[in-house]
């Protein structure tokens, strides 16, 4: 596989050294530190790492073009459209792989069923991760903010939790099977209205 020079591609959408480069860019290296050390672990074998490092690095690339002052972007589109947009930016680059990869990793991965219930401005259609690499940069991606609430600390499962929660059952049990899976840790908090 081409190796992708990541940094040059984020250049041309985004003015080196603003305050909007240092956010996804710190962001992306967190998000893909954590994703390696997934991969890394023993049963992980068959992981692309280096299309794992690349698309941790571009999954937030199409945020530009979101109406998202806090992170001082200033497009057209509402937030929650940052992955189709980076995947259209993306595939127009000729890298569809790491396109997909922007379009499923918002919050958990959409369904069809979750954009119509929700009235999401989105294309109807799965956008759930469905490969290993999807799955382990959607899991890295819930542990940081970009918009440095939390400094640059990881976020503790428990907020992770809470943010998901908003959402119903299904990104959480989602979310507890990745990291079960990833992690190897069988405490999780509890569901809302499970436990004590």
């Amino acid at each position: 596989m081409k190796i992708i020079d990541t940094e040059a591609v984020i250049r041309e959408y985004y003015p080196q050294g603003s305050p909007t480069y240092e956010i996804l860019v710190r962001h992306g290296e967190q998000v893909a530190a954590k994703a390696l050390a997934i991969a890394g672990q023993p049963g992980f074998g068959t992981v692309d790492k280096d299309f794992l490092f690349e698309a941790a690095l571009l999954h937030d690339i199409g945020i530009f073009m979101t109406d998202t002052p806090v992170l001082g972007c200033h497009g057209s589109h509402p937030y929650i459209c940052h992955g189709i947009l980076g995947r259209e930016l993306l595939e127009n680059r000729g890298l569809p792989r790491h396109g997909l990869v922007c379009e499923r990793h918002v919050g958990v991965g959409l369904s069809v069923r979750d954009i119509r219930e929700q009235q999401l401005p989105l294309p109807v259609r799965d956008m759930r991760p469905q490969t290993l690499e999807e799955e382990i940069i959607c899991y890295a991606d819930k542990f940081f903010s970009k918009n440095g609430h939390n400094g640059h600390k990881p976020r503790t499962i428990e907020e992770i939790v809470t943010s998901l929660g908003r959402f119903g059952e299904d990104p959480l049990r989602r979310f507890h099977a990745w990291k079960h899976r990833f992690e190897g840790e069988n405490e999780s908090p509890a569901l809302p209205g499970q436990g004590n």
